[in-house]
C-alpha cells in the first residue's frame, strides 16, 4: 500500500463529465490498494471569471476580500468531486484549505503555507476515505482566507506530500510530462522520463509553464517524488522529478527554457563609483520589481553603463522608477526596449563537461543569432536575444544538442 497525492488541475476538471472521469481514475488507484489524497483546483477559466466580477466593481479590488471570492472556485470543485466518487461506489469526505489546518503568512493573493496539521486527514484516511481537498487556499493566524497565487494547487499538493510523508505527489495536467522544450517551437521535442529537482527549478523560473516554482522548490526541500502525468491518457508514464542521486545517468543537457516576457533596461553614462548599482536597483526593489540578468560595463572616462533585464509587465514601471531617479544618479540617459527574449540551455551534466557555453555561442553564430547578454548558473547558460530570432535558436540549439 502506498499513500499518493494527486493533484488536478482546472482542464482535468473542467466540466462535470471530466469530474466524473478522474473520479474513476481515482478508483482504479483506490482499488490497487493505495491510500489517496486528492487535490484539485478551480474548473477551467473559473478563477478568471471571479476575478472579473471584482474587476467589475473596481480595477483594484481589496485584496482581503478578492481571496474571500477566489477560494469559492475550489470550494465547487471539491464538492463536485466528492459526490462524484461517492455515487461510484468510493468513501470520500472534502475540505477546505482551512478545514485541514493549511495554515499560511499574511499575504493575500500569493500567501505561503508556514504549515499544514494533518491529523483530519490521517484519521479520514485510516476511516478508509479518499480525501478531497481544496487547492490554492489556506487561512492564516487571525483566521482570513489567503490564496497561494497562481498555480498555487501544485503547491498544496507538495506541501501535502510533504507533512503526510507521502510516497509521492502526482500532478495530472493537460500535458503528459515534461519536455526537452517546448513542443510547439520544436515538434521533434521529447518528453523527458526523469529530470532533477534543480534542472527543474532552472526550467520552471526561465519560462517552463508545467509546474510552479514554488511547488518543485517545496518538492526539493522535503525530497517528495514528484509526477507530472496527463489526466486524458490511460496508463500514462509522465515525468519523474527527482533527487540528483534517483536519476541513472546525468545528460549533459535535459533541456531549453525559453521566456518571451522579457524586457531590458539600460542607464547611460552613471558615474563609475562605489554604490551606484545600488543607487539605481534599490528603487526598483522597493517597488517589488524583480531584476533577472545585469550588465554593468567597463568603465570609459570615469561613466559606466548599466544593464538589467525585468519581467515585460514591469518594464513601463521600471522605466518611469529610473527616469525620476535619473538626475539624483548623474545618469545621461534611460533607456528601455521590449524586444527581447531569453533562451536558456539547463542541465545538471554541466557540471562535468566542459565547452557548453562555447558550443551554445558557436551554433548561434552560426544561424547569425546575435548575444546581447550572457548569465551562466552551475547548471544554466541563458542569453538574451531578438525576439525575432527566437524559434530559429531553439530549434538549431535543440538539434545540436542530440535533444531530438
Amino acid at each position: 500500500m502506498a499513500l499518493i497525492v494527486q493533484k488536478y488541475g482546472g482542464t482535468s476538471i473542467g466540466t462535470v463529465e471530466r469530474i466524473q472521469n478522474v473520479a474513476h481514475k481515482i478508483k482504479k488507484w483506490r482499488e490497487q490498494g493505495n491510500e489517496l489524497v486528492i487535490v484539485v483546483s478551480a474548473m477551467s477559466g473559473e478563477t478568471n471569471r471571479l476575478i472579473g466580477l471584482a474587476q467589475q466593481i473596481t480595477n483594484h479590488p481589496n485584496p482581503r476580500e478578492l481571496d474571500m471570492i477566489l477560494t469559492t472556485g475550489e470550494q465547487v470543485t471539491i464538492g463536485l468531486l466528492a459526490i462524484a466518487l461517492e455515487s461510484i461506489g468510493v468513501p470520500a469526505i472534502s475540505f477546505t484549505g482551512q478545514q485541514v489546518g493549511i495554515l499560511t503568512d499574511q499575504s493575500f493573493n500569493k500567501a505561503r503555507i508556514q504549515s499544514i496539521d494533518n491529523k483530519k486527514i490521517r484519521a479520514e484516511l485510516d476511516a478508509g476515505k479518499v480525501v478531497v481537498i481544496a487547492g490554492f487556499q489556506g487561512v492564516d493566524e487571525q483566521g482570513n482566507l489567503t490564496t497561494l497565487g497562481r498555480g498555487g494547487s501544485d503547491t498544496t499538493g507538495v506541501a501535502l506530500a510533504a507533512a503526510l510523508k507521502a510516497d509521492e505527489c502526482q500532478i495530472y495536467t493537460d500535458v503528459d510530462g515534461v519536455y526537452t522544450t517546448d513542443p510547439r517551437v520544436v515538434p521533434k521535442a521529447r518528453r523527458l522520463d526523469r529530470i532533477s529537482f534543480d534542472e527543474m527549478l532552472e526550467m520552471a523560473s526561465l519560462g517552463s509553464k508545467v509546474l510552479q516554482i514554488r511547488s518543485v522548490e517545496f518538492a526539493s526541500k522535503y525530497k517528495v517524488r514528484l509526477r507530472v502525468l496527463s489526466t486524458f491518457e490511460e496508463n500514462p508514464q509522465g515525468t519523474l522529478i527527482c533527487s540528483e542521486e534517483e536519476l541513472m545517468e546525468n545528460p549533459v543537457i535535459s533541456g531549453i527554457a525559453f521566456s518571451r516576457d522579457e524586457a531590458k533596461l539600460t542607464v547611460l553614462g552613471v558615474p563609475d563609483r562605489p554604490g551606484i548599482a545600488y543607487a539605481i536597483l534599490k528603487p526598483i526593489s522597493d517597488a517589488n520589481i524583480e531584476v533577472d540578468m545585469i550588465i554593468q560595463n567597463q568603465s570609459v572616462a570615469g561613466t559606466t553603463d548599466f544593464t538589467f533585464t525585468v519581467s515585460r509587465n514591469d518594464c513601463d514601471k521600471a522605466l518611469a522608477i529610473l527616469k525620476t531617479h535619473a538626475t539624483e544618479m548623474g545618469a545621461k540617459e534611460v533607456l528601455s526596449d521590449k524586444g527581447i527574449v531569453k533562451v536558456s540551455l539547463v542541465g545538471i551534466g554541466m557540471r562535468s563537461h566542459a565547452g557548453v557555453a562555447a558550443r551554445m555561442f558557436e551554433v548561434l553564430f552560426n544561424e547569425g543569432v546575435n548575444i546581447e547578454m550572457i548569465s551562466t548558473t552551475e547548471i544554466k547558460i541563458s542569453v538574451v536575444i531578438r525576439e525575432g530570432e527566437l524559434e530559429r535558436a531553439v530549434q538549431s540549439l535543440h538539434a545540436a544538442f542530440d535533444l531530438e
